[in-house]
């Protein structure tokens, strides 16, 4: 009997160090809110390269910090090998930094950068993701390109003829990094190279395909026969202003062919950022004009292709990437319609 107690203890333990060393091999993702659908596209590539080397275990903060701040908690008490993290805030970076540091546990950040003051702080603390100026340059020279590339002589799609683009702009979030630098961006560039814009109306959508929705709904009708442009920080939004449009007879499929064609009926251009499948979609069946391309694909490889620059200390240069600043890995943004 007491061989049988001492051979039940021993298996017990011996589950409970696999599982302590199951756990502490694990690369952890936080994610700040999988119904965001290029957030859900960039977790799942993570997950599935990063299968290939680590076990892997993403978490979803429902786009709460609270939530998310508990999640990385629990984790940290593991002791994992790593943590990817895409924050609900980047202002919420800095204590999670200071944790980790304190726990030797280096921090990949993606998709949300902290602050530059804040990676500084722990030298195993990272960031890989693309430049939101750069998607407002690309947003801009889809535009001039649109528009003829002739600043004081504006074609056809000048509805009035007065030498100005008139824009709606469907904005991200208040105060977001990426939001406010892409509508800076495109609006700067293109008044850098002489274009002349005017913004009717920037509207606060916050990423969400819905609210934009039922904000177009709403606001389009007000500026009916005033706007040239929709101008759009993310995909979702875009596509909920398309289905609103839809919905107001803008987009009007006359021969019933499956495409809106520009030339010969009811259409606005409506430009997008990001790339995801169903916006691929939208643009093939002619209701969105282009997008820019945030490459959720090579942002996850470069992210594992990190990951294993930090747990095997392979040489940065043999999986293809740059290390720039200590701290900083850049993929670019890429233009996509159907004439790019």
């Amino acid at each position: 009997m007491k061989r049988i107690t001492k051979l039940i203890l021993s298996l017990i333990m011996l589950i409970f160090l696999t599982s302590c060393q199951t756990n502490q091999s694990k690369v952890y993702v936080f994610i700040y809110d999988m119904n965001d659908p290029f957030i859900t596209a960039l977790s799942d590539h993570i997950t599935r390269i990063g299968e290939n080397y680590y076990p892997m275990q993403t978490h979803d903060a429902k786009n709460s910090q609270i939530i998310q701040n508990e999640e990385i908690e629990r984790v940290l008490e593991l002791n994992p090998r790593l943590l990817i993290i895409n924050p609900v805030d980047r202002l919420g970076a800095y204590p999670i930094i200071n944790k980790a540091k304190s726990m030797d546990i280096p921090i990949i950040f993606i998709n949300r950068e902290p602050l530059e003051v804040d990676l500084d702080l722990y030298d195993h603390a990272f960031y890989v993701g693309a430049k939101a100026e750069q998607s407002g340059i690309l947003q801009a020279e889809i535009v001039s390109d649109l528009f003829g590339n002739q600043p004081t002589n504006l074609n056809k799609y000048d509805l009035n003829d007065d030498g100005i683009i008139q824009t709606l702009i469907f904005k991200g979030e208040q105060g977001h990094q990426d939001a406010e630098l892409r509508t800076e961006f495109i609006i700067s560039t293109l008044t850098d190279d002489n274009f002349q814009v005017e913004i009717l109306k920037t509207n606060v959508s916050n990423w969400n395909q819905d609210i934009a929705y039922k904000d177009a709904l709403e606001l389009l009708p007000q500026y009916e026969n005033q706007f040239e442009l929709i101008i759009s920080n993310n995909d979702a939004m875009a596509i909920g202003v398309i289905r609103a449009m839809i919905e107001l007879s803008m987009f009007v499929d006359t021969n019933s062919d499956g495409y809106i064609d520009k030339e010969n009926e009811p259409w606005y251009p409506v430009i997008g950022i990001d790339g995801i499948d169903e916006a691929v979609e939208w643009i093939q069946t002619g209701h969105l004009y282009a997008t820019v391309l945030n490459d959720a694909s090579n942002q996850a490889y470069a992210t594992i292709a990190l990951a294993r620059v930090i747990l095997e200390g392979i040489d940065p240069e043999t999986v293809d990437i740059d290390i720039v600043d200590e701290h900083y890995v850049w993929v670019d943004y890429k233009k996509y319609s159907l004439v790019s």
